[in-house]
């Protein structure tokens, strides 16, 4: 079980430095494309960006004409999404008990949260439940395949480090993610990306390293053989 109140509090000590959005533009951009590019939803459709945190992929979605609101757990985080972007909507809730009408949306962003889930089932369920027929959905998040996310942020690794992360926050295996999702009753599908340059991690220690790996991560992975552990997996899919 998610330990909420540990979630709530980590996300609202973050908002008040304004820290948590940890990407550059360009991978801002590159998430935004895939999710463009795996759910071909028109610009018009009606979006759900869960964990949206302060709101900057609400943001891009807005900017590629979806009818967009956001949704996080954490009221400090959302207090500052709604200063950044004050013309849109940002609803407080819980991804394992939407506060969105059954089959109300054409797409859903899980942005960066599914790998705060010890059990993705009552998510995948919500996500299944406020859909439309033949609506979307994408989920980013930590490749453990990836030998730089499990080295640094898988609690098994003899390297692992807490700074910056929650209590129920670890990598996912692309697999287990698909079939949760799949067991809910979406048709899933899995893709993979890299090349998303970071601008910011917490830790001072990693921080010495970023723009090596930065550098590493745009290159190493674009075989295609080497794409499976690519640093983020994308689960995607759509209500039959």
């Amino acid at each position: 079980m998610q330990d909420k109140r540990n979630e709530i509090a980590f996300f609202n000590a973050h908002a008040a430095s304004d820290d948590y959005n940890v990407f550059s533009e360009s991978a801002n951009a590159r998430l935004i494309d895939s999710f463009v590019r795996l759910t071909r939803l028109d610009p018009g459709a009606r979006v759900i960006d869960l964990g949206c945190g302060s709101g900057i992929f609400t943001y891009l979605l807005s900017r590629r004409g979806y009818r967009v609101s956001g949704l996080d757990i954490s009221p400090k985080l959302l207090e500052l999404a709604r200063a950044k972007y004050p013309g849109l909507q940002f609803d407080e809730g819980d991804v394992e008990a939407l506060p969105y009408e059954d089959a109300s949306v054409d797409g859903v962003l899980l942005s960066g949260i599914v790998h705060h889930l010890p059990d993705v089932k009552p998510c995948a369920t919500e996500v299944m439940r406020v859909l439309k027929p033949k609506g979307r959905f994408v989920a980013f998040d930590p490749n453990r395949a990836n030998p730089f996310m499990y080295l640094y942020r898988d609690p098994s690794s003899p390297f692992y480090s807490s700074v910056g992360v929650t209590v129920n926050e670890r990598p996912i295996c692309a697999r287990a993610a698909a079939a949760a999702f799949r067991a809910a009753g979406l048709e899933v599908g899995t893709d993979y990306l890299s090349r998303l340059p970071y601008r910011y991690v917490a830790s001072p220690i990693a921080r010495v390293g970023l723009s090596i790996y930065n550098f590493i991560d745009n290159w190493m992975f674009r075989p295609g053989f080497m794409k499976p552990h690519s640093a983020f997996v994308l689960t995607y899919g759509e209500k039959p």
